[in-house]
């Protein structure tokens, strides 16, 4: 493949050794320009704004803006971005997630570089691709839960989700305003309206909810 077709494709993990590690594969592949890196899904958002690459692969699990938030305003703000989903998540509800945030695919970390390759192939030709280790049934789920009524945690609007995110972080009001560029009357109004639609009335809960959910790790 000729350098003006290579596939354009972007880093995302909040993890710098694994970062390294990807991006020393990714270079072995002929077709496959790794154009930029980022460690958050905030920044990674920013980087796919600015450089417009084809692929992006992201981890799910990072701070400030995890990898499925990223993942659907990619997929609403700059459509012909395609997200591959890096995950050490086998579970049908994370995969789920992912498919219903707009990502094209899901693989494992756990995955041959091979896999890595084909993912790449098939997601930049317009396929979606989940690899081995996820169930098939999976799309067919997916597909058929389509309308199916949102959960409580995609029943919250995106900005919202966004700050329960930070909280978990430990982040205080005014590191939130400051983060997302608002008031503090505003996160405080968005936590409020957080709280009464989970039905969860002091910080530790929202907390142990999010790390519950996926929104955040332990680690």
């Amino acid at each position: 493949m000729s350098p003006a077709r290579r596939v354009r494709l972007l880093l995302a993990d909040d993890h710098t050794l694994v970062r390294a590690g990807l991006r020393a594969l990714l270079e072995q592949l002929p077709d496959v320009e790794v154009i930029a890196e980022a460690e958050t899904g905030r920044a990674a958002l920013a980087q796919v704004k600015k450089l417009r690459p084809q692929i992006v692969l992201m981890d799910i699990s990072m701070p400030d803006l995890n990898g499925l938030e990223a993942t659907a305003r990619i997929a609403k703000e700059v459509p012909h971005t395609r997200v591959i989903i890096l995950s050490v998540h086998a579970s049908e509800e994370y995969v789920l997630q992912a498919l219903r945030a707009g990502a094209w695919g899901y693989m494992l970390k756990s995955a041959a570089v091979s896999e890595l390759a084909l993912a790449i192939e098939s997601v930049a030709g317009g396929k979606n691709y989940l690899g081995p280790g996820i169930s098939g049934k999976i799309i067919t789920d997916y597909l058929g839960r389509a309308g199916e009524q949102k959960t409580v945690l995609e029943a919250l609007t995106s900005r919202q989700r966004e700050v329960l995110q930070l909280i978990a972080e430990g982040k205080n009001t005014k590191e939130i305003a400051y983060t997302l560029d608002v008031s503090v009357k505003t996160v405080e109004s968005h936590r409020s309206h957080v709280m009464e639609r989970l039905g969860i009335f002091d910080v530790p809960g929202l907390v142990r909810y999010a790390v519950r959910v996926g929104l955040v790790s332990l680690s």
